[in-house]
């Protein structure tokens, strides 16, 4: 099982670059990169606005030596494109039969949450809590190949309404939080500080 990492959006509503932002003992980036752990053998994150901000995170994270999956850096020229240019280049690097896609900035998710979307069978399958669809959602390789043949002016959304999506609900709020503004990452922080580092 492999992962995406999505962070080449441009953070237009957050103000400071997000994804290096400080939460608990690690950067949002991370913290979201850390929940693969022990489940995926590759890890790619891929890169757009303020690149270079990404690639000096990664280094520190591959520095520190304690993962075992191979993080990869991929550059999106197209990022001004949007997402899907994103998830498209991610999906060049996939070689497992399943993956996970999680947008960067969603460093809130609970570990044994990863886990479980993992051991669930489908083409797309998405965490659910109270009923909203949230982040990582795994993806099999044929949703891989069907990805790689739409038009980048697309969006993930269209490709996946053509699969049945597999919903499981989960006791974990931090599937729906991610952090678009300033508000929201400090929401993030006291979340953080309230349920997860506990």
């Amino acid at each position: 099982m492999e992962a995406i990492v999505l962070t080449a959006g441009f953070s237009s509503r957050a103000n400071a670059f997000k994804m290096t932002l400080p939460l608990g003992e690690m950067s949002v980036l991370e913290q979201t990169i850390s929940k693969f752990e022990g489940l995926c053998s590759k890890v790619i994150v891929v890169a757009g606005f303020q690149a270079e901000l990404i690639e000096e995170e990664m280094a520190k994270v591959i520095h520190k030596n304690t993962y075992s999956f191979q993080l990869k850096y991929v550059y999106n020229e197209n990022f001004n494109q949007g997402m899907f240019s994103s998830i498209q280049k991610g999906c060049n690097e996939v070689n497992a039969l399943t993956f996970f896609i999680t947008p960067g900035d969603c460093p809130l998710v609970k570990k044994e949450t990863v886990q479980l979307i993992a051991e669930h069978k489908g083409n797309v399958v998405i965490p659910s809590f109270n009923y909203k669809g949230g982040h990582p959602i795994k993806l099999s390789s044929e949703v891989k190949q069907k990805i790689l043949e739409t038009n980048p002016e697309s969006n993930l959304r269209v490709v996946l309404n053509s699969y049945e999506k597999k919903y499981v609900n989960v006791d974990d709020q931090g599937v729906l939080m991610d952090m678009d503004t300033p508000e929201d990452y400090q929401k993030a922080v006291h979340y953080y500080n309230d349920f997860i580092s506990k």
